[in-house]
């Protein structure tokens, strides 16, 4: 059988050519020939240009992701395994490697596909039809080239339990991929010990994008009292303590990550000066401004408030409200870290937001520095879902 080729209707596809990897069924003209769903289709422009081959899924808005612009190319071992080896050879260049995401889906040119190492622990998101059928192989395959490292990985697990599989056609999935082993998971970052739990921690386990920014707020915390909201398992926190922070309260409204945080505490040695509070952040820090709590260092690292185009205005709403209220909690001269890891709130409108949550709260703002996510999670240009984390620090200064 041959391959079905895709053409675009004529003024579609400006992503794809752009640098994009994706096509929206609303962009696709006509399909000559037979395909399966997840199959292999050449797409070609309205006039007959070869763009390239991707998988297709009518299941999807996202009709096709692109994995080459060869359209001679075959999506082979060979193939497969060049894909694998740029992006194990980039992380090699950009960052430690004992914990990083090894596959940054479309930004490594394996669309759909997340895999992230934890020490010797492998925990992998396949989140499109096309890339699962090469799932197995792509993990074989990148154990072969870490292991010409000499770094043997242990476990595989897979958490392609988002809920973003079912635009896809697919059923969520989660568990083990070849042998059990234990799923707590002890890895360090930047010098601070975790106990990552790859099978029921969030996503995957733990947010290696923070990775860089915690850094920063760590070297920014000696001798600051710190306040930590949304800490999950106590990243930001922990990297402050062990930054010189004379006492950390983390916030969080899940029991299970502020057990998780106390955990990581002792791990540490900061459980002595360290607090974590289980409480909604919104109620919490009215409270604190209330008692007239103030601290030296603030940071906010909020889930995403929005994970579609739909909700934005609302998500607008949350990020000013959580910023005013962090800001009147900053000591004059004091400092804030903030940051929104959702796609849809994009640079312009975060910086704005951000803006006027500080006109409501009569503070000044100076930029100390603006950061993205960490090096291993990629941004390709003209893939713009692949940027996502914005991230600031700032010092506060009152009105005066």
């Amino acid at each position: 059988m041959g391959t079905a080729i895709v053409t675009l209707k004529k003024g579609e596809g400006r992503t794809l050519k752009a640098g994009g990897a994706w096509v929206f069924d609303n962009e696709i003209d006509t399909v000559m020939g037979n395909y399966e769903n997840g199959g292999d289709v050449i797409v070609r422009d309205f006039d007959g240009y070869p763009m390239g081959r991707g998988f297709i899924n009518n299941a999807s808005k996202i009709r096709i992701r692109m994995m080459t612009r060869n359209v001679d190319q075959e999506i082979d071992e060979e193939f497969l395994r060049m894909r694998v080896k740029n992006a194990w050879e980039y992380r090699k260049k950009v960052i430690d490697t004992e914990s990083c995401r090894v596959i940054f889906g479309e930004a490594d040119f394996l669309p759909g596909l997340v895999v992230d190492k934890f020490s010797d622990v492998l925990v992998v998101q396949s989140l499109a039809l096309g890339i699962d059928k090469y799932k197995m192989q792509i993990i074989d395959l990148l154990k072969e080239v870490m292991a010409e490292d000499g770094i043997r990985i242990r476990g595989v697990y897979e958490r392609s339990d988002a809920k973003v599989r079912q635009q896809e056609g697919m059923e969520r999935v989660k568990g083990f991929i070849g042998e059990a082993f234990d799923t707590k998971v002890p890895i360090v970052e930047n010098g601070v010990k975790y106990m990552v739990d790859v099978k029921d921690g969030q996503k995957t386990g733990f947010f290696l994008d923070q990775k860089e920014n915690r850094k920063a707020v760590g070297n920014l915390s000696k001798g600051f009292e710190v306040l930590d909201c949304f800490t999950h398992t106590g990243s930001f926190a922990l990297n402050a303590a062990l930054g010189g922070a004379v006492h950390v309260t983390g916030v969080d409204a899940s029991q299970l990550a502020v057990d998780q945080a106390r955990e990581n505490a002792v791990l540490n040695g900061v459980d002595s000066f360290v607090d974590f509070v289980c409480a909604d952040v919104f109620e919490y820090l009215p409270a604190l401004e209330k008692d007239g709590k103030k601290f030296d260092l603030v940071v906010l690292d909020p889930p995403a408030f929005t994970k579609s185009r739909n909700s934005i205005k609302n998500a607008v709403k949350g990020y000013r409200e959580i910023n005013i209220r962090g800001l009147k909690l900053v000591k004059d001269g004091g400092y804030l870290a903030t940051c929104s890891c959702s796609h849809f709130m994009d640079y312009e409108r975060f910086t704005e937001t951000i803006q006027q949550a500080a006109r409501s709260a009569h503070k000044r703002l100076r930029q100390v520095e603006f950061r993205t996510q960490a090096p291993d999670h990629p941004i390709l240009w003209a893939a713009d879902e692949s940027y996502y984390l914005k991230f600031y620090i700032f010092q506060v200064c009152d009105e005066k």
